[in-house]
């Protein structure tokens, strides 16, 4: 892949994206020795070694603008500005985590700044992405939607059913594929037919670029010529960044499926490194004040495990609470069984019992309006 050095930005620019790329290493770093220590549970996938497509993406966005992910998701959170704490208590399943505790390592959602959560099925986000760039062009905004995916979800059927309707419906959405080159732990050549993944979007009518996923500006300037044809000319657009993550499918995965020379290789591009010593060279940033930058990053995420680790559980009587129940034995908060007229009992039985009320002189108006009609 031929790689463009692009000019370095100015010193606060260069500040900001390189803090956001630490912030997202070191926080990863410490989720990984949180999980060692029993203190997260269930799945934990780190995007260690993918800070640069993250951060080059976020930055080219809008406030505005949606972002949606896979369920490797940290960074994405971070790098659209959720606090490290309530990602951490998330991760914790703390009841002041971003989710409330509910959602966890694979299900961030930060509604307040537009990133629209992380999703466990692979390819699952696909059909809702389409859904919000729909939803902008019915409002009639310049919204985009970025829509991020790993290179295992361009064999998925939600694929190529999201880039069909993109193109047909002119939606304002770009999918970034952050093409790490393994499905789990099957390489890219042994789970897709075509491995340059900027060309399986071609087809369906959705232009495809392709760009250096260890070079934060590389990713920046790709994503943002694909927002501008998106939010200007309602072109849905494809990019595929080529990176590379250092650590396992997820910290269960013995990563017995490549070899430690291929990881040494690709460290030896790793995102920050290479950005940091570009901005010393080019008289950007000193040494000393990356040091700084490093110290805060780390500083703000021993905090953030402080945090996380002092916050309460959800309470237990809430365990119900945000879903749909029909059942009469457990008390929470509860939905209508369109069944029949009444309600089931709850925590908001008064509530329920007005509404059962309504539905019941409704229905029996419809009985009456029926009877006249000779209905049955």
């Amino acid at each position: 892949m031929e790689r463009t050095e692009h000019a370095l930005p100015d010193a606060d620019t260069a500040r900001a994206v390189v803090a956001k790329m630490m912030l997202i290493r070191r926080f990863e770093e410490r989720a990984g020795e949180m999980y060692a220590k029993a203190k997260i549970g269930g799945f934990l996938h780190l995007c260690i070694g993918e800070e640069a497509s993250i951060v080059g993406a976020t930055q080219a966005m809008r406030e505005r603008d949606y972002l949606l992910s896979t369920y490797r998701e940290h960074g994405q959170a971070l790098a659209r500005g959720t606090p490290a704490r309530a990602v951490m208590a998330e991760l914790f399943g703390r009841s002041t985590g971003c989710s409330g505790g509910r959602g966890g390592s694979m299900h961030l959602f930060d509604a307040e700044r537009r990133f629209l959560g992380g999703y466990g099925i692979v390819g699952g986000s696909l059909p809702l992405s389409a859904g919000i760039a729909l939803s902008s062009s019915y409002k009639g905004t310049d919204d985009v939607t970025v829509s991020m995916l790993g290179d295992g979800a361009t064999n998925q059927g939600t694929f190529g059913e999201t880039m069909n309707l993109a193109a047909l419906w002119d939606l304002p959405v770009v999918f970034l594929v952050i093409n790490n080159q393994f499905g789990m732990g099957t390489a890219i050549e042994r789970h897709s037919a075509v491995t340059d993944l900027s060309q399986k979007s071609g087809g369906y009518g959705v232009p495809g670029s392709r760009c250096d996923g260890m070079d934060v500006l590389a990713v920046h300037a790709c994503v943002e010529r694909a927002i501008r044809a998106a939010r200007e000319d309602r072109r849905p657009q494809l990019v595929e960044a080529v990176t590379y993550r250092y650590r396992g499918h997820s910290m269960a995965d013995p990563e017995e499926y490549r070899s430690r020379e291929e990881v040494e290789e690709w460290r030896r591009h790793d995102p920050i490194e290479t950005f940091g010593d570009r901005l010393k060279e080019g008289g950007v940033l000193s040494a000393d004040e990356l040091e700084r930058l490093d110290a805060e990053a780390m500083a703000t995420i021993d905090d953030a495990v402080e945090f996380a680790d002092g916050s309460p559980f959800p309470e237990l009587d809430s365990l119900y609470d945000d879903i749909y129940v029909l059942s009469e034995q457990i008390g929470a908060w509860w939905s209508i069984d369109e069944r029949s007229p009444g309600t089931h009992r709850g925590e908001r039985e008064r509530e329920a019992g007005e509404v059962a009320s309504e539905l019941a002189e409704a229905g029996a108006a419809y009985a009456d309006t029926d009877e006249e009609k000779g209905g049955n």
